[in-house]
């Protein structure tokens, strides 16, 4: 049984920063990408950062440069550096994989492609 367990969330101050972690069990990466979604209150779920397999990585444009993705190096964890957190990172953040990374960066039609797995989330939340 694949699973996916997410950590790491918490509440801090604009400008602070926070570790992801996602501890993935009954799965082996591989040639499998992986990525980390947010959803905030009221909107859509998006994509925010994923690494594929040859350890590539890519982020959306509001948490480029703040933001860093890897893989542990035991390869059954992934983590998301969050630095210089904005009111505007408010969200619950899931990881998730068997999915390409065109999924994640919301390159592919609506309604095509999806991730095979996904965690229950960390809530993460910024105030100004």
């Amino acid at each position: 049984v694949v699973h996916l367990a997410e950590s790491g969330g918490g509440a801090v101050d604009a400008g602070g920063s926070l570790r992801l972690a996602c501890l993935i069990s009954g799965f082996t990466f591989g040639r499998s990408d992986l990525g980390w979604f947010r959803q905030a209150p009221g909107k859509e779920r998006e994509g925010v950062a994923a690494i594929e397999y040859d350890g590539r990585t890519e982020y959306i444009d509001s948490v480029k440069d703040r933001f860093t993705i890897s893989k542990g190096i035991a390869d059954n964890i992934l983590y998301l550096q969050m630095n210089h957190l904005k009111p505007e990172d408010t969200a619950m953040y899931y990881c998730a994989t068997g999915g390409p990374c065109d999924y994640v960066m919301g390159r592919l039609p609506a309604g095509v492609g999806d991730m095979d797995f996904w965690g229950k989330g960390t809530q993460v939340t910024v105030s100004s």
